[in-house]
């Protein structure tokens, strides 16, 4: 019989960690000038500091500091009086200078908890083990194959990713979450996504690789009766590297339970390795042998001097922080009227934000919910992008709603309009004007429509004056028919109704 991840939990208790690592949006890099910007042209963002050659100098980001200490505290953190930068040694095609400017046993962040609230409101506390700075690789694009570095034909560096500034956060290990181990790991990584946001320090896009988690993993027998689960030693652990969704992480998760499980089963040995994560199969495969630290070679930065932020700076930064996403989202339900199920869903399609500043300007939360889960996200899942990704802002679907509570146009004319947006054709207001889409309100032309169409079917206003009123619904259509959805369809029932004697 085939292992599922259900039974293999039952057995078994998953340990994990997760690291996260997040790229800071500072305007440049951590220890040049360089500018921090996504998409540019291959290699077009680099200087000798970055690419590490010969008697180039490092200077420390200030703002990088700054954002650091920011999410550290956020992370409910301890920030070290005095920390200082390692260089972690390694030789791989991405790292131009051979070695990466980390942190290393004087982290700036460390010791810290952070409340992850599940769907079903339950709230875990995940222990934060460090939260440390140090500068982006650079990039490979292996060209042949999968796509992966496996059978690959060769490969092309970019090092515009290398030196962007990054804060990786460790988690301590993570146990005794069971069946709800995936639950947890992609709830604690949404919650870092959210709290990044929050603190305006990196926009999260995981996609894009601005956010990346590593998720480590290893299985230990359920304890006997009586016996205390403490007291059963890890298992060996696999790393998957650079997962790059929220539904990946938990994929990851299930294929890794079951890779180990049947490993276990069989009498075999799991090897401590990192893993390669492929989302087209949703499986793993194996990278390198798992290194220890001391095979990184840490030794100080000798260019760089120690971050010493002074206590008066960081009781500065913590009056900074924002509200933690989950309690935001307690309250924005509890103003906006949200049922759980309306606020779980807007918060899975990353769409909070949005509704957020939808609403502070101008729109009912209903209303703002209405574009941004209905007509807005059919569109994004057509074009397979995120909602964020779609080129209309939450003060155009503002200005669009105001045109419908004013009576200019109806919601069949909006959809109308908000396509002409999305395609680049102007405001709102602008496409409305441009393209004569106003509702036609006056009274004339209106009856002049209506009484067409009853010439076309004179039946029905002897069926209005028999009581069968919803009859006047065919004429509303045919009126709305011919003038291209335009008509006051509210109006047009009225003057029906008015010609066959009867009140609305």
């Amino acid at each position: 019989m085939s292992l599922t991840y259900d039974s293999v939990v039952e057995r078994y208790d998953p340990v994990f960690g997760i690291e996260v690592h997040v790229e800071l949006n500072t305007k440049t890099k951590m220890f040049c000038g360089c500018a921090n910007e996504f998409g540019a042209e291959p290699n077009t963002q680099v200087c000798p500091v970055c690419l590490g050659l010969p008697g180039s100098m490092p200077v420390t980001n200030e703002k990088a500091v700054e954002s650091a200490i920011r999410l550290g505290l956020a992370l409910g953190c301890s920030i070290r009086e005095s920390s200082r930068f390692a260089r972690k040694n390694y030789f791989y095609p991405d790292l131009a200078k051979d070695y990466q400017i980390s942190q290393y046993d004087e982290p700036t962040c460390y010791e810290g908890e952070l409340d992850v609230v599940l769907d079903d409101g339950t709230v875990v506390k995940i222990g934060i083990e460090r939260a440390h700075m140090e500068e982006d690789a650079g990039k490979n694009t292996h060209v042949g194959g999968t796509g992966g570095i496996q059978g690959a034909d060769y490969s092309l560096v970019d090092y515009n990713r290398g030196g962007v500034p990054l804060v990786e956060i460790v988690t301590k290990p993570i146990e005794g979450m069971g069946a709800r181990t995936a639950e947890v790991a992609r709830a604690y990584v949404a919650t870092i996504r959210d709290i990044v946001r929050a603190l305006g320090i990196s926009d999260g896009r995981m996609e894009q690789g601005r956010l990346r988690a590593d998720v480590n993993l290893s299985l230990r027998p359920k304890a006997a009766p009586g016996e205390d689960q403490s007291a059963v030693p890890f298992g060996k652990r696999s790393e998957t590297k650079n997962v790059n969704s929220l539904r990946a992480i938990e994929r990851a998760i299930h294929f890794e339970v079951v890779r180990q499980a049947q490993l276990l089963d069989a009498g075999e040995a799991v090897t401590q390795e990192t893993r390669h994560w492929h989302e087209d199969t949703g499986s793993t495969t194996p990278g390198r042998s798992k290194e220890q630290a001391e095979d990184y070679r840490y030794f100080p930065e000798p260019d760089l001097l120690p971050v010493e932020p002074s206590r008066e700076w960081i009781d500065e930064l913590r009056g900074t922080l924002p509200e933690h996403p989950a309690k935001m989202r307690a309250r924005l339900r509890e103003e906006w009227g949200f049922s759980d199920l309306e606020m779980r869903d807007a918060v899975a399609a990353d769409a909070l934000t949005l509704i957020a500043d939808t609403v502070a300007a101008g729109v009912t939360p209903q209303a703002a919910r209405k574009w941004w889960m209905g007509e807005l996200a059919r569109i994004a899942n057509e074009r397979e992008v995120d909602l964020a990704s779609l080129a209309v802002t939450p003060a155009a679907i503002s200005e669009l709603q105001g045109l419908i509570d004013s009576g200019r146009i109806n919601d069949k004319i909006a959809r109308q309009v908000l396509a002409g947006v999305l395609d680049g054709e102007g405001s709102p207001t602008e496409i409305v004007e441009s393209r004569g889409l106003e509702v036609v309100s006056d009274d004339a032309a209106l009856e002049a429509a209506v009484d067409e169409a009853l010439a076309a079917q004179p039946d029905v206003l002897d069926k209005i004056r028999e009581g069968k009123v919803q009859a006047a619904g065919a004429i509303v259509g045919a009126v709305m028919k011919a003038t291209k959805g335009q008509a006051d369809a509210g109006r047009v029932r009225e003057i029906i109704l008015a010609r066959a004697g009867v009140e609305g």
